[in-house]
This record gives structure tokens, sequence and C-alpha cells, in this order.
């Protein structure tokens, strides 16, 4: 009888360890999300302890900011379509609607970076450049060119289609930028990317991040193959361009050239997405 109730205890135990162990092991996913909102987003989350094993597969969800700013976008096209408003109250508020959700970090790792590139200097200076938290003439002017070309793209949406698209772009653009952080050379080996970077489980990120691709992918491909396809292309040509810059200009990546790829990637992606279809129907109509 003692020796059934040893091990009947002993069961107990392990039950309770597993138990607590996968308690702790899904605490770590919904702690890596929070992070990963908390940190790139505006968006209020509950507060939660700022340390490497909360951090450990924020990059992995990342894109879940870009899904909000893709609903909000998608939503925002209903209500548009749905009270008549015009073209150009309903991309100005598209080109804002991601500023909003994400507090502009991307759009000041964009002027930062134009900044660096505008000085000339050697890859030191650049880094220098970066780090300064003062904003140069140079990112000013080319912020204001990125928000006129953007609205412009944003004008040419016409369809709920191509408004679903958009949508997807956001997420894939952070997909991206999240394979970039963990899978290219960090240029200084400190800062906030690196703390991010360094703390997370790199194999179980890409995965996370292939698994969010493919899903949007198919998503994106069976809303339209073509202008699907060629949205992806461009995605992915950005990105090989983007890491011939960053090490050709500054040695590898930091937290700023990923807010300048990812500004760049969702610009380049939406001008597939609106520029092709126009393209092709002249084609077909000359045809």
């Amino acid at each position: 009888e003692i020796a059934q109730c040893l091990v009947g205890s002993e069961m107990c135990i392990r039950d309770r360890d597993t138990i607590y162990f996968e308690r702790k092991s899904d605490m770590k996913y919904f702690n890596s999300i929070i992070s990963a909102i908390a940190m790139y987003s505006r968006i209020p989350v509950p507060k939660i302890k700022w340390c490497e094993e909360n951090r450990r597969y924020a990059l992995g969800f990342f894109p879940l900011v870009g899904a909000v700013s893709g609903l909000m976008m998608v939503l925002w096209y209903f209500i548009s379509d749905k009270l008549g408003i015009n073209t150009v109250l309903f991309s100005a508020v598209c080109t804002a609607i991601p500023i909003v959700v994400t507090g502009g970090i991307h759009m000041d790792g964009f002027c930062d970076v134009i900044d660096a590139k505008s000085s000339y200097g050697n890859k030191e200076k650049r880094l220098e450049i970066m780090s300064d938290p003062h904003t140069g003439a140079f990112a000013v002017i080319y912020a204001a060119i990125y928000f006129l070309v953007q609205t412009g793209l944003f004008s040419e949406v016409r369809t709920l289609k191509t408004a679903v698209i958009c949508g997807l772009i956001f997420v894939i653009s952070r997909t991206l930028s999240g394979f970039a952080a963990v899978t290219l050379k960090n240029a200084k080996g400190n800062g906030t990317l690196y703390s991010f970077t360094e703390a997370s489980h790199r194999k179980s990120v890409i995965a996370i991040l292939a698994v969010i691709f493919a899903v949007c992918t198919l998503v994106i491909l069976f809303i339209s193959p073509v202008y699907g396809l060629a949205v992806i292309v461009v995605g992915f040509l950005t990105f090989f361009a983007y890491k011939r810059f960053a090490y050709k200009n500054f040695g590898g990546i930091t937290g700023d050239l990923e807010g300048y790829f990812l500004q760049i990637c969702e610009l380049a992606m939406l001008a597939a997405a609106v520029i092709i279809p126009l393209i092709w129907g002249k084609i077909k109509c000359i045809l």
C-alpha cells in the first residue's frame, strides 16, 4: 500500500511538472507576441518583463503588427466604398494607417538611413550619423517624397481584391524583414535589433516566419495569380537589393536599416500591386 501511495505521489508530481512546463512554454510564445507588438507598434498590450526569454520568438510574430495595419486598411476601404469617400481622402488615410499603428518607428529608420547615405562618409561615419537623434534636410525631403508617392499609389486602389493584396503587403514585408534580421550580419553588434536577434531562437523564428509567409503567398496568389506573383517577386528582389546595399554601405544591417528596408519594400510591392494591373489592362486593350 505504501509503495502504491509513493508511486501515485510520483505520478502526480510528474503530471504537475508536465502541466507547469506546458504552461511555461505557452507563456513564452504569448510573451514574445506581446514583446513584438509592444516594440514595433503603439497598440496597447499588457506589461511584461523586458528580458531575453520574453523576446525569444518576438521577431517571428513581428508580422502580426502588419496584419493589424492590413486589416485596418481593408476596413477603411469598405467604409470609404459605402460612404462614397473621395480618392484623395481614402489614399491619405491609407498612408497614415501604418504610421499611426507603428508610431513611425520604421519611417524613423528610413530617415536615419537617408541622412547617413547622403553624407557620403565612410561606414563608421554613416553608422555614427544613424545614431544621431537629429533629423537632416535630406531625410525630410525624401520622407515627403515617400509619402507623396505612397499616397498616389493608394489612390489607384479601386477594387476589393487590390485592397486585400495591399493589406497583405504589410504582413509580407515584415516576414521578409524578420528573415533579414535573423539571417543577415549585424553591422554594430549592439543596439535594439541586436538585443532581439541575440535573444531569438533562430530556427523557431525562421519556421514561424516561413509559415506566415507561405499562408500570405497562397492567399495573394489565390486572389490574383499574376498580380500576386508580381508582388512576391518584387518583394524578393527588394530583399536582395537591400542585402547588397546594407553590406556595401554599412557592413551589415542595423535596426535603422531594417526600418529603411521595410518602407522601401512596402512601397515597391504597393507599386507592383497597382501599376502592373494598369499596364496589363492597357496591353489587353491594344491586343
